[in-house]
């Protein structure tokens, strides 16, 4: 409510400020596309398996991404304009 009281009470224990989705330990496992990333299993050298990187390039050793370094930031219209072009494969909310 825009009149209701806030109290600013800051981070709390175990609270994340930001989500690490490829980690350092899997970036000798990632490759890059132009829309995704691929993380690849180490099983069966599937990370070095032709048929399953395909124009996939690597990323470098030590690669992080997360929400405190992605580049590419949706506007709030822009994430409206998405969720209703996409609605129909997202169902109901």
């Amino acid at each position: 409510a825009p009149d209701a009281r806030h109290e600013v009470v800051g981070i709390r224990p175990g609270e994340k400020l930001h989500e690490q989705m490829i980690s350092p330990e899997d970036a000798y496992y990632t490759y890059e596309y132009p829309e995704h990333f691929k993380i690849l299993p180490a099983i069966h050298s599937w990370h070095t398996d032709f048929k399953r990187i395909k124009d996939g390039k690597r990323v470098a050793e030590g690669f992080v991404y997360s929400s405190d370094n992605n580049g590419e930031w949706m506007s709030v219209e822009a994430l409206r304009s998405w969720i209703a072009a996409n609605q129909s494969r997202l169902g109901a909310f």
